[in-house]
């Protein structure tokens, strides 16, 4: 399995601050937040992985973390030169990612679980993850049966479809290059994650599983200090 860490985009939502550095590159506790999506793939022994950057800081990713070397890994990178959805990730991708299966992880988002064995024991079709929230219409949200089977998604439901969001977290074959290439831009210009998902839906092979601990979208200033707080937590420097 390949890796991909999304960390394009302008971080509007943190202006000033990204205003002079990437949004993944703010500190999050001790260290820049894209580290933390980086240790779960590495943690799940991925080696090769592709960081998708925007063009204003790439050479800021590359001094801070190298051909990753240093972590008994092999990064290469690529400028995505403006927003145009995540789902265009595997289109930039696609020569990187060739006949294997891939997991992307969006640069800003910080997990409590360890997903390594379910990383690890992928083998085909989709996979996603789910986190139960109190507003769901912000997320883009997955009902299941019980056999974790997806059976619906929808992009912030009007009415109510179920209160699990879906995390930035995303397990695919290598099929999902074809299924980015046939998604059809959204409304706002962009091919949507959810396309894809969808394309698995469809086939009967997207899968959910459910994050337990706390799930953080670091994209605004109160995520932000939230996602501190959880590092200072977990690095056992405050008491749960």
């Amino acid at each position: 399995m390949k890796g991909i860490i999304l960390s394009g985009g302008y971080g509007t939502r943190l202006l000033p601050l990204t205003k002079v550095t990437s949004k993944q590159l703010l500190p999050v506790y001790d260290k820049p937040m894209i580290m933390y999506p980086l240790e779960i793939l590495l943690k799940a022994g991925i080696k090769d992985i592709l960081i998708i950057v925007a063009p204003d800081h790439a050479g800021d990713y590359l001094k801070l973390l190298g051909s990753g070397k240093q972590y008994g890994a092999r990064f290469a990178y690529e400028i995505q030169d403006k927003p145009e959805g995540l789902a265009h990730a595997f289109i930039i991708g696609e020569n990187f990612i060739d006949s294997n299966n891939v997991a992307m992880i969006l640069g800003d988002n910080i997990f409590e679980d360890d997903m390594s064995e379910t990383i690890r024991n992928f083998r085909s079709g989709g996979h996603i993850f789910a986190k139960k929230v109190p507003d769901p219409e912000r997320f883009g949200v997955v009902k299941f049966d019980e056999n974790m089977n997806a059976v619906k998604i929808e992009e912030k439901p009007k009415e109510y479809l179920s209160d699990y969001a879906i995390t930035g977290l995303y397990l695919y074959d290598n099929r999902v290059v074809e299924a980015a290439k046939q998604a059809k831009p959204s409304a706002r210009g962009e091919l949507e994650i959810t396309e894809l998902h969808n394309w698995y839906l469809a086939k009967g092979e997207l899968k959910v599983d459910i994050v337990k601990g706390e799930w953080i979208d670091a994209g605004t200033f109160e995520t932000l200090y939230k996602a501190t707080q959880l590092a200072r937590k977990k690095s056992g420097l405050m008491k749960s």
